[in-house]
């Protein structure tokens, strides 16, 4: 049976990619006979995401080369949370990290202040109207004798942006599926990916593990979950693993009853009991749309349970600077100045099942993955265009999962995954987009704030 759209395309990204067996590589040169690429591959697998024999053998060498590295990234969402998070990072570690792209949707006055500070060669804009604005603060914040960037603007910008030549990483900090064309041009350009964007592989997972593979780039999670996985398969061996196991901290409402829900205002969807995220995640977390085990502390980010019923996890602070870091330095481990977990201050470490009845967008997340195809595309599509209504005023909490029910029960046309392509994708996106704008509210509700 197949799990929720996460779930199985998340399972597939990290873990299904690596078929070299031993003997199918010669050894490179400098690595030891007894160390062949096929072996340590083998040791790696099936959490490496690694897609030809070219970038295997690259892998390799850089997990055993103790010299100094550096990668240039470009950031696609750079004025949001994963954005200034990443920033932070690269402040940190200037030795390992240089910035050569930087793209934002509106954000004039931050965008311009991250050009001053880190310099890079060029920054895409989708918001049109706003270039001129921006590259006059640009000219305002920078000396005099600094050379101004490339400024891009829209989607055509922000593509070029992803996938500019001398960035050697794209990370995608962009929320939502306005994430899925900027990822596909730094893909085709050959950059490796540092995905923060969940929302990608859910609703073009069958459209852009193809492309990995083509182009044999990597694809590193930076979400702290799909981080955790990704770090708990490494060393578990090719069909090694039995299921994966999601963890969630119950979001703003874990604690309230169902019949309570009904009371929920837009801030107290934004309060997050652990973690520090975009508006958008926030309430996914509250409608526990993206999440599977109730886990309150956050200290658990993932599991991997292994065939032989062993269950191995990832723990952490829940800090996203943490998973954003893994994916940007992977196969290194860098030494920042973040506090160690502490587990004599860990008083107790909790697990609850989900209720579903109290959470019915999980329950729908489940019939997406199942039904497969476009339908987590269109899923996808109506939690986003559902989370905008509620912030907008326009519906109630509680009618989140409403709108994505009757955005799902209408979707008919579900393309097999097999045929499905990029248009695909982006026809049924668009159309769910309008059909969850058709709902009409039941419910009287309070003005919105924030």
């Amino acid at each position: 049976m197949r799990l929720f759209a996460l779930t199985l395309l998340l399972a597939e990204a990290v873990s299904g990619f690596l078929t070299l067996q031993a003997g199918d590589a010669a050894p490179s040169r400098g690595l030891s006979s007894r160390r062949s690429p096929s072996r340590l591959l083998n040791m790696l697998a099936p959490s490496a995401p690694i897609l030809s024999l070219e970038a295997a053998q690259d892998a390799v060498k850089q997990a055993m080369d103790g010299s100094d590295w550096h990668r240039k990234i470009t950031l696609l969402g750079s004025t949001g949370s994963i954005g200034t998070q990443t920033l932070d990072i690269v402040r940190e570690c200037p030795k390992h990290f240089s910035v050569k792209g930087l793209a934002a949707g509106s954000n004039v006055e931050l965008l311009s202040d991250q050009v001053a500070e880190f310099r890079p060669e060029v920054v895409a804009l989708f918001d049109e109207s706003k270039v001129a604005a921006l590259e006059e603060a640009i000219k305002q914040k920078l000396p005099k004798d600094a050379q101004m960037p490339k400024i891009l603007a829209g989607m055509d910008g922000v593509c070029a942006c992803a996938s500019w030549e001398s960035a050697d990483v794209a990370v995608t900090g962009v929320v939502g599926c306005a994430g899925l064309l900027p990822t596909v041009a730094a893909i085709e350009a050959g950059k490796d990916i540092a995905l923060a964007n969940k929302e990608t592989l859910i609703a073009a997972g069958p459209v852009i593990l193809p492309l990995l593979r083509k182009h044999g780039v990597r694809l590193l999670p930076a979400d702290s979950e799909h981080s955790a996985i990704f770090q708990s398969l490494q060393g578990v061996p090719p069909n090694g693993m039995k299921k994966i196991l999601l963890t969630a901290s119950g979001g703003a409402f874990r604690d309230w009853k169902k019949e309570d829900l009904k009371n929920v205002k837009l801030e107290d969807a934004l309060k997050h009991p652990n973690w520090s995220m975009g508006a958008k995640i926030t309430i996914d977390s509250a409608t526990l749309m993206n999440k599977v085990v109730v886990h309150p502390q956050s200290i658990i980010h993932s599991m991997v349970e292994t065939q032989d019923s062993s269950v191995i996890a990832q723990l952490g602070w829940p800090d996203m600077r943490l998973p954003l870091l893994y994916s940007m330095s992977w196969p290194h481990r860098v030494k920042m100045p973040y506090d160690p977990l502490d587990f004599f201050k860990l008083k107790q470490m909790t697990f609850m099942e989900p209720d579903f009845d109290k959470y019915p967008c999980l329950r729908l997340a489940y019939e997406a993955g199942r039904a497969g195809g476009t339908m987590p595309a269109a899923l996808n599509a109506a939690n986003e265009q559902a989370v905008e209504l509620f912030r907008g005023g326009k519906i109630h909490f509680t009618e989140i999962p409403k709108v994505i029910e009757s955005v799902m029960d209408a979707h008919k046309g579900i393309i097999k995954t097999a045929d499905i392509t990029l248009q695909d994708i982006l026809d049924t996106d668009a159309w769910a987009r309008d059909e969850a704008k058709t709902f009409e509210s039941k419910m009287v509700m309070e003005p919105a704030m924030g």
